[in-house]
């Protein structure tokens, strides 16, 4: 290991930690970059886990702390998650190719899509929502076993098929999306490390490093989520996939 290495890495994680909350995508900047300092697709798909489940802890403290909880929705989806993120990171561990960039640009055209029809039913983030009915959390709760399999497979721009799901079926404020998204990233990103790490040789020291970073980034994102609610969020969510979109489909 170079010296530069975990500096780098920490580095990219701030920024990474920071998309992830706010909006998704990080990890298409940390895993160009760790397949750039030298670890294999799968590692570098594995090894990233270590810094997400740490950004998730701080930013899920973070919204805690800000008055943003709701366990045990978050715990109920995270578990419909769990089942399929461990089938995804079955299949990741074996991943190679490239044409996932472009199925990947055509389901961020359609969460990009989906973010700027909010429906009147949603909440400002100062406004408690309102219960979801049982067919709509029924319905998320499905989604959450077919959205964790992608996270576990790849985990990049996740992010943004949560935030489809909680936006248009549980019509939560993006404030409440970003504060269930972190718990449930966090929780099904600890079952698909166990798979990574009992599969391939994850590299423990550079992805504590890439940690830090993230864990700093997710820190940030949770405070300016909070601090200047849904217009930022939006606003970030969309730059991203319109910049991740041409980066996917030019190559």
């Amino acid at each position: 290991m170079e010296y530069w290495q975990p500096l780098l890495l920490m580095a990219t994680g701030i920024v990474a930690g920071f998309m992830n909350v706010m909006a998704g995508g990080g990890s298409m900047l940390t895993l160009p970059v760790m397949v750039f300092i030298g670890l294999p697709g799968p590692v570098a798909n594995g090894t990233n886990r270590i810094a997400i489940v740490a950004q998730s802890l701080v930013a899920v403290v973070t919204f805690f702390r800000k008055g943003f909880a709701d366990f045990r929705l978050s715990l109920t989806l995270a578990l419909a998650a769990i089942p399929g993120a461990v089938a995804g990171a079955l299949v990741g561990v074996q991943l190679r190719g490239v044409w996932f960039n472009r199925v990947l640009a055509i389901v961020m055209v359609g969460v990009m899509i989906l973010s700027w029809r909010k429906s009147p039913a949603v909440p400002d983030a100062g406004t408690p929502p309102a219960p979801p009915s049982p067919r709509r959390m029924i319905a998320a709760h499905l989604l959450m076993v077919l959205v964790g399999f992608y996270g576990g497979f790849i985990q990049i721009g996740v992010g943004f098929l949560f935030m489809a799901v909680m936006m248009h079926v549980l019509r939560l404020d993006l404030v409440r999306v970003n504060m269930h998204k972190v718990f449930i990233v966090g929780v099904f990103n600890i079952a698909a490390l166990v798979v990574y790490a009992s599969s391939v040789p994850v590299v423990w020291t550079l992805g504590l490093a890439l940690a830090l970073g993230n864990a700093a980034g997710g820190w940030l994102g949770a405070h300016t989520s909070v601090s200047h609610g849904e217009q930022l969020i939006r606003w970030v969510l969309n730059t991203v996939l319109i910049v991740f979109i041409i980066k996917l489909l030019l190559g």
